[in-house]
Formats: C-alpha cells, structure tokens, sequence
C-alpha cells in the first residue's frame, strides 16, 4: 500500500469515526427528550437506529485490522489506528445506553412525575452531550490539553449524578406514587453518568496518540463518594 493511500485510508477512518460520534450524540438526545416528554416513538427511532450505530463499529474495526495486515504501521500510524478502534468501541456502548434510556421511556406508562427532577436530567444530558461534542473536536484536532479538561469537567457529570439521586430517593420517601418513576430516574441519571465515563475514555486515548502513554483521566476514585 502506498504511503499517500494509507493517509488517505487513514483521513477517511476519522471521518467515519466523528460521523458515528455525530449519531451517537443524536441518539443520547433524542432518548432523553424522549424519557422527558414520555415519547415513546422517539424511543423506538433510537433502538431502531442503534443497529446504524453498531455497523459503523464493525465497519470502522475491520477496516482498521485491514490497515494494520497491509501496512504494518509503526509508532504513530499504529496509535492513530488502535485509538480509533478503541474510541470508536467506546462510541458503541453510548450508543447502547442511550437505548437503555429509551427502553426505559417505553417502560413508563403515565406515572406520577417529579418535573423538578426531570429538569436536572435534561439539565445533566445537555452537559453529557456537550463532552460528546467537545471530545469529537478534540480527536479531530488530536488536542491533548482539551482532552484533559474535558474529562476533568466529567466531574460535573457526577454531581449531577448525585443530585439526583438525592432528590429521587426523598421524593419516593415522602410520596410512594413516585417509587416507580423515581427508579427510572436513577437508571436514567446512571446511564447518562456512564456516558460520561466512555467520553472520558476516549479523552484517554487522544492522549495516548499524542503521547504514547496510557494515562488515568478517570479522577472519580479520587473524589468523595458520599451521596
């Protein structure tokens, strides 16, 4: 394979990468407003369109095996293709807990709300899907320094988490009609949080391309844990 091919070949791979990262974070909006809104039809686009999702995973992994039995890559060709085959893995499982929230919308049949809390959920996905943006930019730009800071911001993330986990278990405390759709907010708030940590993940891999080194961005094993 000629140089200028595998550069080409290797241009095309992060095209299809942000692409995917594009439709998972379609996917992670659309389950949200659909968990928020009670639609069970944006639900259902969601799980439908996951199957999108996961082709581009396969297609993007064989394509990447493909360059690697060719061209033998070395040094940086090497890193630039394992970290689209471990980032683009790490896209697919957004992917499937944005399914998991939509599941749990046509779960929900008319139960009694708690719109506060509702209101830190989409409040905690807009911060969610923001990192998704940030993240794709920052794999684009192969910007290190961004990566960082946006898996630092996944602190956030894990506030938001608590929040609402707090404000969920008072509520179906002191009024049992909300025991069912307060389970559903902390299944919903756990796969957002989750979320986050793929986006982390991936802000791992920018820094190993950049550097060559496996680095630990994941900074919640750090913090207190108390809810």
């Amino acid at each position: 394979m000629l140089r200028s091919q595998f550069e080409e070949d290797l241009k095309n791979l992060h095209g299809k990468f942000d692409q995917m990262g594009q439709d998972v974070n379609v996917a992670i909006s659309k389950s949200v407003k659909g968990f928020i809104d009670h639609d069970k039809s944006l639900a259902k686009e969601v799980i439908e369109a996951d199957e999108k999702i996961n082709m581009q995973e396969q297609e993007l992994e064989k394509k990447c095996f493909e360059m690697i039995a060719l061209q033998q890559p070395v040094t940086l060709d090497l890193r630039n293709i394992v970290t689209i085959m471990k980032a683009s893995s790490d896209l697919e499982r957004m992917g499937d807990h944005a399914v998991s929230i939509a599941k749990s919308t046509i779960r929900v049949k008319g139960n009694k709300r708690v719109l506060e809390i509702e209101e830190e959920i989409s409040d905690m996905a807009n911060h969610v899907m923001n990192m998704v943006s940030e993240v794709l930019v920052a794999y684009v730009s192969t910007n290190s320094e961004k990566a960082i800071e946006i898996a630092a911001s996944d602190r956030v993330t894990n506030k938001y988490f608590k929040s609402i986990y707090r404000h969920s278990i008072r509520a179906m405390q002191e009024n049992p009609e909300t025991v069912v759709v307060g389970a559903d907010y902390l299944q919903v708030a756990g796969f957002l949080e989750r979320i986050g940590d793929y986006v982390t993940n991936i802000c791992e891999w920018i820094v190993y391309l950049t550097t060559g080194k496996i680095s630990e961005l994941d900074l919640k094993n750090f913090e207190d844990s108390d809810f």
